[in-house]
């Protein structure tokens, strides 16, 4: 078990009480599923993978998707057990050893970010994902405006721009994170996978640890976030961001 798993499965019981029911948290995973949702419609099959404790899986599974989800952390996936996920514990550098053909896939805020070498799950991917299907992946980005100037505010310049750190940084959970360009994703996945399209998540709305901000005020950030999303000079700034392939 990685370090990783370890600090996540500590985290489990706590984590959708710090991000999951917080209202920035609430908004930016909105922000996701607006963009997600035309992808994939009911009787589909998708895989969820670095699902948490499987507040995506479940809202997929409402619309009736059928979902299967994969975790590294025992401790994630205890919990989206408990809430009716079909989860097993798998870290996604280990995709080869599933079995299966589904229309989709889905990985939410940065579980990719711990994967050092992306180019390694693409063959893996490539045979689970059926020809048409689609891979919508939500990474936190290579730079966020909102966290340069907060922590620069702060006095902690390291931290404003950690993301520019080619061999990645370790975060406040004292995991290692890895912040890929949208070429060098769109080029680890090639040519199983084309990018069609990709979004900011996070433009206006902060990254969850800019505390103090009342949710009226967050609640109109999300609103232009909507609009801007996928606008160049905008998308570039934000916390996270939303990239949809096509498999070929």
């Amino acid at each position: 078990m990685s370090n990783a798993d370890v600090v996540f499965s500590r985290l489990a019981s706590r984590y959708d009480e710090l991000w999951t029911r917080t209202t920035i948290g609430r908004l930016q995973r909105e922000a996701v599923w607006r963009r997600v949702d035309p992808l994939f419609q009911p009787g589909d099959s998708v895989l969820d993978l670095g699902c948490g404790t499987g507040e995506d899986a479940i809202h997929f599974m409402n619309s009736g998707i059928r979902v299967r989800a994969i975790d590294a952390s025992c401790g994630m996936v205890r919990i989206a057990r408990s809430r009716g996920v079909d989860a097993s514990e798998l870290r996604i550098e280990e995709l080869e050893l599933l079995e299966g053909s589904y229309d989709g896939v889905i990985s939410n805020f940065g579980a990719l970010n711990c994967v050092e070498k992306l180019d390694a799950i693409r063959t893996p991917l490539a045979r689970l994902v059926r020809p048409g299907g689609h891979l919508a992946v939500c990474m936190i980005g290579a730079f966020c405006l909102w966290e340069t100037a907060w922590y620069l505010l702060h006095a902690q310049p390291r931290k404003a721009f950690r993301r520019l750190n080619q061999g990645g940084a370790v975060s406040s959970l004292r995991v290692r994170v890895y912040y890929p360009s949208i070429s060098r994703i769109s080029g680890a996945l090639l040519p199983d996978f084309e990018l069609v399209r990709w979004y900011g998540v996070g433009i206006f709305v902060p990254p969850s640890y800019v505390n103090g901000l009342p949710e009226r005020l967050l609640t109109s950030f999300a609103n232009i976030d909507r609009y801007i999303a996928d606008l160049p000079p905008w998308r570039v700034l934000a916390d996270h961001r939303l990239l949809i392939f096509a498999r070929k």
